[in-house]
């Protein structure tokens, strides 16, 4: 059998791990290596594949787990024996978790792999498009790299696989990551809003680009849990990166549950093709609901309450006329749930009416406990979203705030709200734009990197570890064994 090698930093032996990630299967490959050497594949098929990894991204696990479970909007009860999966789900919610967590350890094999995937299509003798697309992609999965963990492996492909990847610092991989971008831009097609962009494209690397220079103080800080200097000149970058969005034709959707359906026009930036959002329903659904889901993950009160009534973005409940699917309603699901007919659900389990109460314990929760989301409706969902335009026209706002223009911030945001049905604020703060961030973009995969850059990402309800260090995950324990060059996070050792 020929020897196809997608290097994994942890090194870990394949016999010790769960997770399908980590074998890749490349029946149609192309790279191939024999220790140290390296011959290069077809461009075409590695890209093909590059893009069907990004289907990691749609996982309830994972990726997504450390991005939103951590945060303060996002709440994993355990119900009985459901969803107690060891403590897993618990401990990302406590930030109680350590270098052996199982999704701390996955999502680091996962992107790293992505990001020599993409070094494997660079160094393939590709064409100049070719290799702008695999410069986005290592792009967009070294950014997860760098900013869950602060520090990131690298090998070239022409290195031995017996030598040790270096690792670069956090402000050494912003930089790598940048020039990436930068250098592939002249090469990525001009491409307007569409629900299935799944190609990487100039609008895709200036909307990266423009989360990057936002983010830029988190990522240059001496300290990972700051303090925060939010330069000016870094903020007037962001919003012309956001500014080239713009100018390809994106603009806020008129109907907030259209960006998450196939009826998407305006903001769909960067999606993933491969798998679909079909977890983002079977996660949070109840057993009784059609289609029937796991009953798992809700939001918290507290979240909840920060929309205005008028809030489109709150959502609509269910319309139960008979069609399919027109027993779930969208955005907030609250009350007394109803079937395709109309008519009021029982939990055939506890034999009472179903009803989604505010209230839910961590631990031991009734089946019908917690507020449900849906955002990706099961009658007409759309592709899973990786970026999206509201995202960037939020980062002007925050850069205009921070970089104190606080009118011009506090006009674009208020367009925003009256768009959504929400009256408009007479003042912007940094904790109400916070709010607001929340509010338009919440379950999408990226409120602990907000929280972290608010300074707020140790403050959320259920937070047992408020620690400052948590602001960044454990290197795995298996990646440092093998790997000398890796060293731990502080906090962990």
């Amino acid at each position: 059998m020929k020897k196809y090698i997608f290097y994994i930093f942890t090194g870990l032996g394949l016999s010790t791990i769960g997770c399908t990630d980590l074998v890749v299967d490349e029946k149609d490959s192309v790279v191939q290596s024999t220790g140290s050497g390296f011959t290069p594949g077809d461009p075409a098929a590695l890209l093909a594949s590059a893009y069907k990894d990004l289907g990691a991204y749609t996982d309830q696990n994972n990726i997504y787990a450390l991005g939103e479970h951590t945060a303060a909007e996002m709440f994993p009860p355990t119900r009985g024996v459901d969803w107690g999966d060891n403590g897993v789900w618990r401990t990302l919610d406590a930030h109680t978790w350590d270098a052996t967590h199982s999704a701390v350890r996955d999502t680091w094999n996962q992107l790293n792999q992505r990001v020599y995937k993409a070094t494997e299509i660079i160094a393939s003798n590709p064409s100049a498009a070719q290799a702008a697309e695999a410069k986005f992609l290592r792009a967009f999965n070294m950014f997860h790299v760098m900013d869950f963990w602060g520090q990131v492996p690298f090998r070239e492909v022409t290195e031995s696989d017996e030598i040790s990847p270096r690792v670069m610092t956090r402000s050494e991989a912003f930089d790598y990551i940048v020039k990436d971008l930068e250098e592939a831009l002249p090469n990525l097609r001009k491409i307007g809003p569409a629900p299935t962009n799944g190609a990487a494209s100039k609008a895709a690397a200036n909307a990266l680009l423009a989360r990057l220079y936002l983010n830029k103080a988190v990522y240059k800080a001496t300290e990972p849990q700051g303090p925060y200097t939010f330069d000016k000149a870094d903020m007037t970058k962001a919003a012309q990166y956001a500014d080239a969005v713009t100018q390809d034709g994106y603009s806020l959707e008129k109907n907030y549950f259209d960006n998450f359906s196939e009826k998407a026009t305006s903001e769909i930036i960067f999606v993933s093709l491969e798998g679909t959002p079909q977890n983002r329903w079977f996660m949070t659904l109840h057993y009784n609901q059609n289609p029937s889901g796991w009953n798992g993950f809700t939001t918290l009160a507290d979240f909840y309450d920060t929309f205005d009534k008028e809030d489109s973005r709150i959502g609509r409940p269910a319309a139960g006329n008979g069609k399919q699917y027109s027993g779930i309603g969208y955005g907030f699901l609250i009350g007394q749930q109803v079937d395709d007919s109309g008519k009021d659900i029982v939990d055939t389990r506890s034999k009472k009416p179903l009803v989604f109460s505010r209230d839910v314990p961590l631990a031991g929760a009734a089946t019908e406990k917690g507020i449900r989301v849906i955002k990706y409706h099961p009658s007409s969902t759309g592709k899973y979203i990786l970026l999206r335009y509201a995202e960037v026209y939020l980062i002007k706002a925050e850069a205009m705030l921070r970089g104190g223009d606080t009118a011009g911030a506090l006009k674009l945001i208020n367009d925003l709200r009256v768009l959504r049905g929400a009256k408009a604020l007479a003042t912007l703060t940094p904790d109400a734009l916070f709010d607001e961030i929340g509010r338009e973009m919440y379950w999408e995969g990226g409120k602990r990197t907000v929280e972290v850059r608010f300074g707020k990402y140790t403050e959320g309800s259920g937070v047992a570890v408020k620690e400052p260090h948590t602001v960044l995950f454990p290197i795995p324990s298996t990646a440092i064994v093998s790997n000398p060059n890796l060293t731990q996070n502080n906090g962990y050792n």
